[in-house]
């Protein structure tokens, strides 16, 4: 009997044995293609021994100081090369254990900003439906996510959502045309409602993320919502955690449409799975706004040493190794593949997403868009069918109205091959047809 508790209570797992390039094995020696990155999470592959050996060397000098007492070279040498990258203006980096994290502390940084500002009565944060932005409290009430948020729906209920750019259902009568300018409207409209002097941030991922499966906004959105921000100076959170550091084939998802948000918030392939990590990065005019009156904030393994160490060796294998231009190839031809496979089969719908950050969803009737019910769980039985397989997927539920609607995803390491590709093209195409 193990005294783990584990994440899924309906099955036991199998051992993970070990893992090199985009490939993992498991204790009894099966080989799966890791087509999802664990959680879309693994950017530069399993096995990087150099990773490993930077994580050493840091924990072996020093492997913690309170970040009250201490600064690290570590840090400060990942900062520094990380903030030209970054989507903003003189960015100021706030490292945390996880994009949970990151989330909760651009949240609470957005108040902090309005409150030294002398504008107190902004604390209201609007997020989308269909949004996911953390499992933590705050982060959770941002998120528009119903099946994660049902179970804890009492201690919810403070901030607003409005509708996502889900180009596949959208249901604006202009649609295809205008459709972000109108959802920039809706947002404005939403600002309003609530009274501008009460809005501290809007937090929205660039390209819809595990919930709405790499759903991509009409490329009007970005820019009409950045001024609907600026006009009633609310701050815009961008939610890079999965589509940062190269996932959608270009450094940060921000950078498909000039986007430049106040506030970042990063985790997933921060450290590509070798160290719990992820940031909240700010602009120097929010830094600067904030820094007399202080941020009422911390977590004990924020500022970690040993995590910016990894986080550095992570970010020059993506520069050298030209990681982040693979990702937008080998995305263009993961979904150029998925589309041969699956283009006629009529339980797909729709295949989206940009670099290696790929949505398939699963429907009843391609014509209606009619979802499967959720108590067929389609998602699981294929997820279930391509592990045995020898294929990882993630999956995603109830992105057609909370309950109904099946998403798989891709997100593989950035290292997977063109042979890789193909491979995982046809048993994910195999185990659709098996279950369906």
């Amino acid at each position: 009997m193990s005294n783990v508790f584990p994440r899924v209570l309906d099955r036991d797992l199998p051992l993970v044995a070990r893992g090199e390039g985009a490939v993992v094995w498991d204790a009894e020696g099966r080989r799966y293609i890791d087509g999802a990155g664990g959680a879309i999470v693994v950017g530069v592959g399993h096995g990087r021994t150099g990773v490993v050996a930077a994580m050493s060397r840091q924990a072996g000098r020093v492997a913690y100081a309170h970040p009250t007492a201490f600064s690290s070279e570590a840090l400060e040498s990942y900062a520094e090369e990380l903030a030209p990258l970054l989507p903003m203006d003189e960015p100021r980096i706030y490292p945390v254990s996880g994009g949970s994290e990151a989330v909760e502390t651009a949240i609470k940084l957005a108040r902090a900003y309005h409150l030294a500002r002398g504008e107190s009565s902004r604390h209201v944060v609007i997020g989308r439906t269909g949004s996911y932005h953390g499992n933590t409290l705050g982060a959770l009430d941002a998120s528009g996510r119903e099946p994660l948020r049902r179970p804890y729906e009492p201690w919810l209920g403070r901030f607003r959502h409005v509708s996502a750019a889900y180009e596949y259902r959208c249901e604006l009568a202009s649609h295809p045309e205008g459709c972000g300018a109108a959802l920039a409207d809706a947002l404005d409209a939403a600002i309003r409602e609530e009274g501008p002097d009460k809005v501290a941030g809007f937090i929205a991922e660039p390209v819809g993320g595990a919930t709405l499966g790499a759903a991509v906004p009409p490329d009007d959105y970005w820019p009409a919502v950045r001024d609907v921000c600026t006009r009633h100076g609310v701050l815009l959170i961008a939610d890079e955690v999965m589509t940062g550091f190269g996932r959608t084939g270009a450094w940060f998802g921000c950078d498909h449409w000039g986007l430049r948000p106040d506030i970042v918030t990063a985790g997933k392939g921060v450290s590509s799975g070798y160290w719990p990590l992820g940031f909240a990065a700010c602009t120097g005019e929010v830094f600067d706004t904030v820094r007399p009156a202080g941020f009422v904030h911390g977590f004990t393994y924020s500022h970690s040493a040993v995590g910016a160490a990894v986080a550095r060796t992570v970010l020059a294998i993506l520069k050298d190794e030209h990681l982040v231009e693979a990702s937008r190839d080998k995305g263009e031809l993961l979904r150029k593949e998925l589309a041969t496979a699956l283009d006629d089969h009529p339980a797909v719908g729709d295949v989206r997403g940009l670099g290696l950050m790929v949505g398939v969803e699963l429907v009843r009737d391609r014509a209606t868009r009619e979802p499967f019910p959720r108590a067929e769980r389609l998602t699981e039985r294929v997820v279930a069918a391509a592990k045995e397989r020898g294929l990882l997927l993630y999956s995603s539920t109830g992105c057609a109205d909370g309950t109904d609607g099946d998403l798989v995803m891709f997100g593989p390491p950035f290292v997977i091959t063109e042979l890789q590709v193909t491979e995982a093209v046809q048993i994910a195409a195999e185990a659709i047809d098996a279950c369906v």
